[in-house]
Parts: C-alpha cells; structure tokens; sequence
C-alpha cells in the first residue's frame, strides 16, 4: 500500500484556510495532518510530527511563510499561497515546491502536490541515507538557502533543543536547521562520527587532542558525559599507539 504524503495547511484567513484544507482533503495518497491559522501554530505540530509536505500563505502577522521556511526540517517540502504575485522569486529561491496565486482552484492544488510527490519520490530513503560514507554530500537547509557539505567536513553538530549547529570546515558560523540529534546521529556514518554528549556528535578524524574527557576540535572543547564515556574510551583505547 502506498504511504500517504501528510500535509499541514497555514492561512490566518478562516476562510481561505478552510478552502484549502477542503481541496487537500479530496487529493488522492494524501493525508491533511492539520489546519492552522499562525506559524507558531505550525511550528508546534512540525516539531512533534513528520510533515512532509507544507502549504503556507506568505503574508500573517507576527511570523511569515517566508520566515517559517527557515524553521522547517530539511525534510519538509513547502508549496507558498499567496493573493501576492510579487513574491513569486523570492518563493522559489528558497526552493518551494510551487507557488499557488489566490484565487486557486482544487485542480492547481493537485498539480502542486503531484510535484511533490515527484520529489519526495527522488529524494533518498531513510535506509539510503544511513549508509553515506564521508565523501558524499549532503545539503542542509539554513537561512532561507540550501548548502550543499561535505559529511567529511563535518567536524562537530551540537543540539539545541529541536535545531542543531553543523560546524563545517571552511565555514565562517556553523549552520543551524530544524533538526533532532536523533535523525543527525541516524544519518552520519558511523565509523567516522560518535555521539560523545547528550548535545554533541564529533567527527571522530577531525579530534585533535582529549585531556580529562575533554575533547579539542577545531578550538571547541566538547565534554565526554558519563553515559558516553565507555564507548568513547574504548575507540581511544583501539587508536593509542602502544
């Protein structure tokens, strides 16, 4: 059985809000998530459900669809509504899915999930991501743009609560995106990277020197905790030249 594609809607208009939601209800392989009138709405079920696809209007108080876009996981697909056609550049520079002009019909709503299923249909599944080694590439959303990295380059990831920090060499500040530690730990290879701390993954190569469980990368110090501690010991152990 095919897996239904989960949207979430966001519009501060009830009734355009209500429009939208009717038409995603009736597209095929679909499953409408939520309905919600904010972002901060949004931003709240995203962070405890996997969304794969999102429509947002751009222009709502307090936070904009254009702003929401920086918050979201890479993983989450955005298609913009708008009564405004000036933001049409700007929606697809940070990489939309499609761009749906108020008023819209249900025929435009389907045209725009397809091309998402297309794309969610290319992009790799969780048991491909899982075997990257540390030449492949990856791209990180972060500040309205995607970067494309390098997993070798890749010398530390710190966790903040539901983001985390990639500090990539060659980088001037790390890059910050939506995204649990758990999924980072899951997608980076592990022979070359090891969770040492609730909040820190290291890339095992890039280590320069460990005094008192405490590790030296790239002028970080990143402590060893106790429930990491053995297995980061035992690596140490395998690499000391004796």
């Amino acid at each position: 059985m095919e897996k239904k594609i989960k949207c979430l809607v966001v519009d501060d208009e009830p009734l355009a809000l209500a429009q939208l939601a009717g038409y995603v209800k009736k597209v095929s392989g679909v499953q409408l998530v939520g309905e919600c009138n904010s972002a901060a709405e949004a931003l709240d079920i995203i962070r405890s459900t996997d969304i794969d696809v999102l429509f947002t209007d751009i222009s709502m108080p307090d936070m904009g669809g254009m702003e929401l876009v920086k918050l979201l996981p890479q993983t989450c697909l955005v298609i913009f509504t708008t009564a405004y056609p000036d933001y049409a550049v700007e929606g697809f520079r940070v990489d939309a899915v499609d761009y749906l002009l108020k008023p819209f019909g249900y025929h435009e709503v389907v045209a725009a999930v397809d091309k998402a299923r297309r794309r969610l249909d290319s992009m790799p599944k969780a048991d491909e991501t899982a075997r990257l080694t540390e030449d492949d590439y990856i791209f990180v959303k972060s500040d309205s743009k995607m970067s494309r990295i390098r997993i070798g380059d890749i010398m530390l990831v710190e966790g903040l609560s539901e983001y985390v920090k990639l500090y990539v060499a060659g980088e001037s500040k790390p890059l910050t995106t939506l995204l649990s530690m758990k999924r980072t730990e899951a997608t980076l290879p592990d022979d070359v990277f090891m969770r040492v701390h609730r909040s820190w993954i290291v890339n095992l190569k890039r280590i320069e020197s460990v005094s008192h469980l405490r590790i030296s990368i790239a002028g970080h110090l990143v402590p060893v905790s106790e429930s990491y501690k053995d297995t980061f010991q035992q690596y140490i152990e395998r690499q000391l030249l004796k």
